[in-house]
């Protein structure tokens, strides 16, 4: 499926819009009435929309703002969650970036829509318009999951009022290091207790810290989980399993890349399902690659029953790629988990 949906009420629009298709690229949506090989038609546009709503990556809508407003108000569900929306007129010269500007990519997508049309890209956020870095722009691209997304205005409010934040970012994921122009914006600092008086600031980690409210919490996805579980176990017992370990152990969930388990386990339905849910990846291993990894607590019960002296250990360590495990295996009722730090 194309990243990017186009949408077009009128035949000039739709002139433009197989143009914009065709070079993003896009699929097509027009009223049925207009549609030609290969676009796809639609009967009622709220209706098209709600079902294609969250399918792509951003929206190009090719018609009036007003009728972009109606139709999307309904579907909205935050700012870390919508599509990007930019609407344009059908002789391509305003491409206003409406919704989801940063995190949805709307503010590119307009950008990279008025280059082909010609016409101007119309920005209306703040940071933008005044020259400044986004900080969640910067997160989004750095890969890094938000942890508390209110924190973000309080982080571009101080650097609209002039100010420099200061950020506790041991790893450089968020990438400043190397980056001159946003010195005069961010000042790296080296322990978190230097932020803890600052109305502003942002905190990069793995894990779940607690902090003010204007202390925004970026979590790098550099968790990987592995699972093993008792045949026909739950996905809510292996859900409730791995969210009460990384509250108990400080870890932030946002920062989880994958799920690991045995090739043994790839019809454990409850496996599959908690994945789905987290929208995480989920990586079965075999046998012989699990055997080969020394895992500090090894058990002979599994042995015997799998063919490894450990599996959620092992098959943590093989996604993280790493030789460091942050809790070593702990067993919840009947589930297994093991968490491991990713080079």
């Amino acid at each position: 499926m194309p990243p990017y949906a186009v949408y077009a009420l009128t035949p000039a629009g739709a002139a433009l819009g197989r143009m914009l298709a065709g070079r993003l690229p896009g699929r097509l949506f027009v009223p049925a009435r207009l549609a030609e090989e290969p676009d796809e038609g639609f009967d009622r546009l709220g209706v098209h929309l709600a079902q294609s709503w969250g399918a792509f990556e951003g929206l190009v809508m090719v018609c009036a703002a007003g009728i972009v407003v109606r139709a999307v108000a309904p579907l909205l569900q935050g700012k870390d969650r919508d599509p990007g929306v930019v609407v344009l007129d059908q002789a391509g010269r305003h491409v206003i970036s409406m919704l989801s500007g940063h995190l949805g990519g709307a503010n590119e997508l307009a950008r990279r829509v008025a280059e082909l049309t010609g016409g101007t890209a119309v920005l209306t956020t703040a940071t933008d318009t005044s020259g400044l870095p986004a900080i969640d722009l910067l997160a989004r691209n750095a890969n890094l999951a938000i942890g508390n997304l209110p924190a973000v205005r309080h982080v571009s409010a101080a650097l609209l009022a002039g100010g420099i934040v200061p950020v506790f970012d041991p790893g450089d994921r968020l990438g400043l290091a190397g980056r001159p122009e946003l010195a005069a914006h961010f000042r790296p600092v080296g322990d978190p207790a230097e932020i803890a008086g600052a109305p502003a600031a942002v905190l990069v980690d793995w894990r779940g810290r607690e902090t003010p409210a204007g202390h925004l919490r970026l979590h790098p996805r550099a968790l990987a989980v592995g699972l093993g579980c008792r045949r026909g176990t739950s996905a809510e017992e292996i859900l409730s399993a791995l969210r009460e370990l990384f509250a108990a152990r400080g870890l932030a969930l946002q920062s989880i890349r994958g799920l690991a388990s045995i090739e043994a386990k790839k019809d454990e339905p409850g496996l599959t399902a908690a994945a789905l849910e987290l929208g995480l990846p989920l990586t079965f291993y075999p046998a012989d690659q699990l055997g080969a990894v020394a895992v500090p607590t090894p058990s002979e019960r599994v042995k015997q029953h799998m063919g490894v002296p450990g599996v959620c250990e092992a098959a943590a360590l093989i996604l993280a790629r790493s030789t460091r495990l942050v809790v070593p295996k702990t067993i919840a009722g009947r589930v297994t988990l093991a968490v491991a730090l990713a080079t």
